[in-house]
């Protein structure tokens, strides 16, 4: 289980690429980014951990939005080198709402996960706690016991994790994958960033593809 705060540059990064229409109009220079600032100010803070000046948030995205200008270079740059990939089927992608689900519910449910699937993954977003682990039948049984509250999950998904050895910058890591599964016809359901690797969800029906997609890549690129 990981759970860690990013930097405001790190956090914008990863809030703008789990949303493709997002990261489509910052890509085509289509999107306000004070407007996108004020959206997305709360959810940042959370990732960093502290509060955020709105100011310092219209500043991530704009450099992130320079970026783009550079593509041609990022492309050319191993980005993937000496990286290693793990591919797990059977995931379930369990959401509950912040407003119904207290965090002593979120530690109660932390300490059950780990007897059943020590491998899962917690993550605190704006609105909600999410959870990553096995679909498998005690998991079903524990959702159960908390039916008191109104929670939601998404079957049908597998996970690949990224480990790249002294990773500078996870965020221009995962733009880069992203890119190359879009253009592949592959979309991201999310994508989460740890303290030793990056975790992307996607539906199972790609997974497969999408991993020798970018074992692929990898093998190019060493």
């Amino acid at each position: 289980m990981r759970v860690t705060n990013l930097s405001v540059p790190d956090a914008v990064r990863e809030i703008i690429t789990r949303n493709r229409s997002i990261y489509d109009c910052i890509k085509m220079d289509l999107i306000n980014y004070t407007a996108l600032a004020v959206k997305i100010q709360k959810e940042v803070e959370v990732q960093v951990g502290s509060p955020v000046n709105l100011n310092t948030v219209v500043v991530a995205i704009k450099r992130y939005a320079d970026s783009f200008e550079k593509k041609e270079d990022v492309q050319n740059e191993p980005m993937l080198k000496n990286a290693r990939l793990s591919l797990t089927d059977g995931i379930l992608d369990i959401k509950f709402s912040s407003q119904d689900f207290e965090m002593k519910d979120a530690v109660s449910l932390m300490d059950s996960f780990t007897r059943i699937d020590p491998d899962y993954e917690f993550f605190r977003l704006t609105d909600s706690f999410r959870f990553l682990t096995e679909d498998i039948s005690d998991v079903r049984k524990l959702l159960e016991s908390f039916s008191s509250h109104k929670n939601f999950f998404q079957t049908g998904l597998a996970k690949i994790t990224i480990s790249i050895p002294e990773a500078e910058n996870n965020s221009d890591i995962v733009s880069y994958v992203s890119e190359i599964l879009h253009n592949n016809g592959i979309e991201l359901v999310n994508a989460f960033f740890g303290q030793d690797n990056i975790v992307l969800v996607l539906h199972e029906k790609d997974a497969a593809r999408a991993y020798e997609i970018l074992r692929s890549e990898i093998s190019r690129q060493n």
